[in-house]
């Protein structure tokens, strides 16, 4: 791998001579890869410990990254911010889709379309609809305009430094909340391969994130993500491919998925009317009311809670009863809240949690139901239907274009040695990501068909060790409990989080354990290579962008590069506190970066691209009032956020629409009030106007170029 830190030169004889080496490492490195699975299975059989398994993925894959950073390491400008301008096109779409294969789209994807079934489907529309954006109006122009990063761009273009540092502001936001995330799952996975505390996981995979990006910059990333790929892709696909042999005798799970989902559909309707699981919904339902009467008179619920749990600590001590059942006594008492305030927070979350479990199938809809409710029922059953379609093409829409104004994917196109590469990696971008969103609707059914068929009716004294493996993980992530005390497992007894789905497909599908580190050391590839791209951006965005452009432009080279270093390290750092108190599911986090990202940068960057009247007040004002507009609609009306900044007022939904498609208010107040007050303010400089022109039109000369 370190032939790949050896300069290229330059020259189309030179660059193919690279490729060709990039050829031979990466083929080296692909079947390396392989053998060291094969090893490992070997051991596994003669008796080497799961968390010996566990523990080598860990340090072999960390370690590689580390090497890759190390031997890439580097304190030129141009390699560091944009890797020399030099990757070329089939890489550059490897290490696009490893930046863009985060840990929603490899952990918390197929574990959505698992819990909601075609619902799910708007996150695959959504990403890839996004490339065919960034191709037809943002990767080969913006890679004409020749900038370093999205802020920089905004600055040219506009003609100042405060679109620049509106840019830079933004850039920060939607990079920090989608960094979160990604640190999130590094969490999860680290702690599932090594056995770890979930908060000592997060900060032992950024050990590697850091050593990458922090020596090596652009370059080392590129290099790493192309690495972390061929891991990732390979990780995700083995397990698939296994559970469509099992169930069907054919290796091609996404041709074959659909019959595996008309039984699930079956099983389903199966397990609606069987009279055990409605046995157990009865009992979610009576729950649920017990907490709606508590919340009717929280004093005195609160009263008189406390009161029995008093009561029956005095009595197992006067009985001296076994230490064993006076500590949970103890323990039941201790759970009693504080105060009115704290009760009324508790019981409101305990009575929404079980009234959604007193659902059919544990609150999970029909697979393959298109949309809820029904257009030719009555009228509450029409306006659900409406409801529910109407948010599925919001999201759509905001991961759409959220996709193609993320910054840090942006930048990957600055990486390529021509515009015609340029165009060329956004296809090899499509098609690599293509591979795992093809393959994520099959994996969910085939798992879900796992768990109808083989799980459900288990003795809970013959359930799989993964299952206890996993609660010791998290449990908020997997729980089971005999609720109706009959000794076997229901489907509405498990209460499972998407982010698990993948990591225990092979453990559900009967796999050897080796199998399942290489999916969490796919997992970790995929969330390590996205953390990588974002620290990285926003690192940029504050030594190039904002010390360099605004403060210093004299700074040499060498300050500007160990200022980058020290900001992404001290960003990654203040990213992993945020992510070890664990604020709200990977998801939500993800998706409030797109509309974040879709607001601010969308109509500034199109506008900029494909309008030469639009000027600095309107790019200025335009993204103040995206950002300002879906920021708002998010924080008055996501509960997360609504509790960090003490909103109080009931929840108003704009036309219905949930708050994790909030860019779709941002987006268009964006281009109206760029274009309202372009056109009432100064036209840009004639200058400015050319180089647009001939961004998009090379024929043209510019006139500054005259």
């Amino acid at each position: 791998m370190a032939e790949i830190a050896i300069e290229p030169g330059s020259g189309a004889a030179t660059s193919r001579a690279f490729k060709r080496q990039l050829h031979r490492v990466y083929g080296w490195y692909t079947g390396g890869f392989i053998a060291f699975i094969l090893i490992l299975a070997v051991l596994e059989q003669i008796g080497m410990p799961r968390d010996w398994i566990g523990m080598t993925f860990l340090l072999a894959t960390v370690g590689l990254y580390a090497g890759i950073g190390i031997m890439s390491r580097t304190t030129d400008a141009a390699e560091f911010y944009v890797a020399g301008r030099r990757v070329p096109a089939i890489y550059n779409g490897m290490a696009t889709g490893a930046d863009w294969m985060s840990a929603a789209s490899f952990i918390g994807m197929a574990g959505t379309l698992y819990l909601t079934g075609f619902g799910g489907l708007a996150f695959i529309l959504g990403w890839t609809g996004g490339y065919c954006l960034v191709a037809l109006f943002l990767a080969p122009y913006l890679r004409k305009f020749g900038q370093f990063t999205i802020p920089d761009f905004l600055g040219a273009r506009y003609e100042g430094n405060l679109p620049r540092f509106i840019g830079i502001c933004a850039a920060i936001l939607c990079s920090f909340t989608y960094v979160v995330a990604q640190i999130y799952g590094v969490g999860v996975i680290t702690a599932r391969l090594s056995g770890l505390a979930f908060e000592v996981g997060i900060f032992v995979g950024l050990g590697g994130i850091l050593v990458c990006s922090f020596l090596g910059g652009m370059r080392a990333v590129t290099w790493t993500q192309v690495a972390q790929y061929i891991i990732l892709i390979i990780a995700y696909m083995v397990p698939v491919v296994w559970l469509s042999v099992k169930q069907t005798g054919i290796p091609v799970p996404q041709a074959i998925y659909g019959y595996q989902l008309q039984k699930v559909t079956a099983k389903g309707d199966q397990l609606r009317a069987d009279p055990k699981e409605l046995e157990v919904e009865g009992i979610f339902r009576q729950r649920a009311q017990t907490y709606a009467d508590k919340l009717q008179n929280v004093p005195e619920a609160l009263k008189a809670d406390r009161a029995a749990a008093e009561s029956k600590v005095t009595q197992l001590e006067a009985a001296n009863a076994p230490a064993a059942e006076q500590a949970a006594a103890r323990k039941a008492l201790d759970a009693v809240p504080a105060d009115e305030a704290a009760a009324k927070k508790t019981w409101t979350a305990a009575q929404a949690a079980n009234a959604q479990r007193a659902k059919p199938l544990g609150g999970m809809p029909n697979h393959a139901q298109v949309f809820a409710g029904d257009p030719n029922d009555d009228a509450k059953a029409q306006q659900a239907f409406d409801v529910s379609r109407r948010n599925f093409l919001a999201l759509v829409f905001c991961l759409m274009v959220g996709t193609a104004a993320l910054p840090h994917i942006l930048m990957r196109y600055y990486t390529t040695p021509s515009v015609k590469e340029a165009r060329e990696s956004v296809f090899w971008s499509l098609f690599f990501i293509f591979l795992l969103y093809f393959t994520a609707p099959a994996l969910a059914v085939l798992v879900k068909y796992e768990v109808f068929n083989v799980l459900v009716g288990t003795p809970f004294t013959e359930l799989p060790a993964w299952i206890a493996n996993w609660q010791k993980v998290d449990p908020a992530l997997l729980s089971i409990a005999d609720v109706n005390g009959d000794g076997i497992f229901q489907l509405g007894e498990m209460k499972i989080g998407g982010d698990i789905i993948v990591l225990a497909t092979p453990e559900i599908g009967g796999l050897p354990y080796v199998i399942s580190g290489m999916v969490a050391a796919g997992g970790l590839a995929a969330a390590l290579s996205t953390a990588d791209g974002l620290l990285l951006t926003i690192a940029n965005a504050l030594s190039h962008d904002l010390y360099y452009q605004m403060i210093d432009p004299n700074a040499p080279t060498a300050r500007r590069v160990a200022i980058s270093k020290a900001l992404l390290l001290f960003v990654a750092v203040a990213a992993a506190a945020v992510a070890s108190q664990k604020p709200a599911d990977i998801l939500f986090l993800v998706s409030a970066a797109f509309s974040f990202a879709a607001a601010a940068f969308f109509p500034a960057l199109v506008l900029g691209v494909f309008w030469k009247r639009a000027n600095r007040w309107g790019a200025s004002l335009g993204m103040l009032a995206g950002l300002g507009t879906t920021f708002y609609y998010m924080a008055t009306t996501q509960p997360w956020l609504r509790g960090v900044f003490g909103v109080t007022s009931p929840v108003q939904l704009w036309w219905d629409i949930q708050p994790i498609s909030a860019g779709l208010f941002g987006v268009p107040i964006g281009f109206a009030v760029i274009i309202i007050v372009s056109l009432l303010t100064p036209p840009p400089r004639p200058e400015t106007q050319d180089l647009v022109d001939h961004v998009r039109y090379p024929e043209l000369r510019p006139a500054a170029a005259g």
